[in-house]
């Protein structure tokens, strides 16, 4: 990247420092812009509103005069667009919200820089894994298939696996960019709105758009603020007050957990690769964990009895039972190998989790 102007949208969130960490040590990036609307539910009421080596522009992602001013004063060479509201159960009840800040944010972006006289090379999005809904299944033929969304009146009566069309159990597998998408939530579906309106929006124009979507990202800074997002952070907090962990539905809900740092040498490798297209690009750490053996890493670590917890069969509409990224395509296209452990992230998170409870 050459003399680039680097603009962050969510630069100050938790992915964001992280990137502009980073990006501010590469001799090849002149500027770095940082853009965050300090929401009090992610940053707090006294929100810290400086990082080193970047411009921060306070304000939001849907203020459309505010943004396209904020592009055309500083005019970026590379967009990372990591601004979103996050979180499937808070989806449901601020639905406005949500389009609004993801969809409509996403579309004052794009507007933005078609009428910036001279265009940035690329742009890369913050996706997510939660496009695919459930994600890929093989059934007992051996076909690969997406199943329909868990429905609230079965999961109520304790049954959370998913089932073929033969009515017979599906074998969950490592989910490819190429399966049929069927988000489950307000969430999900603004997530994919932004890759559509990434992709048709800059078609035809010298902008690449690149894709990325993230499986579950954890790590040192997540806010332990927002009840909504980040569970390891979540339990964490809960770990110090004491509290038994509630793990839903039988415990066995898998995730791919992410480490930060492998989220931002994605992101940066997707901003300087020369493979890349616009279709999507899965992004995790390849490795498939229940919920309940995270919780139990986290109370190890923390120095709290792994028993610590409680599998109660409570369940959140729209929540999936399995998430496990193919990388395949990030491997071949980024060169992207994920390098920290869960065992080695939870413990990192650990420290963290206990330095900033014991600053207050």
């Amino acid at each position: 990247m050459k003399q680039n102007t680097v603009l962050v949208t969510g630069g100050m969130g938790f992915i964001g420092r992280r990137l502009i960490a980073r990006l501010t040590q590469l001799p090849d990036v002149s500027s770095v812009v940082a853009l965050d609307n300090f929401h009090p539910q992610v940053h707090g009421e006294t929100p810290d509103k400086f990082i080193t080596g970047a411009v921060v522009e306070e304000g939001s992602v849907s203020d459309r005069a505010f943004f396209e001013e904020v592009l055309d004063r500083h005019d970026p060479d590379m967009i990372f667009h990591l601004a979103a509201e996050t979180g499937t159960g808070q989806s449901y009840h601020e639905i406005s919200r949500y389009c609004d800040t993801n969809i409509s944010g996403t579309a004052y972006l794009i507007e933005g820089l078609r009428k910036l006289p001279e265009k940035p090379r690329r742009l890369v999005l913050a996706s997510s894994r939660a496009v695919y809904g459930e994600g890929a299944y093989k059934s007992s033929s051996g076909e690969i298939f997406t199943p329909k969304p868990r429905s609230s009146e079965t999961m109520a009566k304790g049954v959370f696996g998913l089932y073929d069309s033969g009515g017979k159990v599906a074998t969950p597998v490592a989910t490819p960019e190429g399966i049929t998408l069927r988000p489950s939530s307000i969430y999900a579906s603004t997530k994919l709105m932004q890759e559509y309106i990434c992709v048709q929006g800059l078609d035809n124009t010298s902008i690449q758009p690149v894709i990325l979507r993230f499986q579950n990202v954890y790590g040192p800074g997540q806010s332990s603020r927002n009840p909504y997002t980040g569970v390891l952070s979540i339990f964490g907090q809960q770990i110090l007050d004491g509290k038994l962990l509630n793990i839903y539905e039988d415990g066995e809900i898998v995730r791919d957990f992410v480490y930060v740092d492998d989220i931002v040498e994605a992101l940066i490798l997707a901003a300087v690769s020369g493979n890349v297209d616009d279709e999507p690009i899965n992004v995790g750490s390849g490795v498939s964990t229940t919920i309940r053996y995270a919780a139990e890493c986290l109370l190890s670590e923390l120095g709290v009895n792994k028993e610590k917890l409680r599998i109660s069969g409570d369940f959140r509409p729209g929540d999936i039972r399995f998430a496990l990224a193919d990388n395949s395509r990030a491997q071949t296209l980024l060169g992207y190998e994920p390098k920290v452990s869960l065992e080695a992230g939870i413990a990192a998170l650990a420290r963290h989790i206990k330095s900033e409870r014991s600053r207050r």
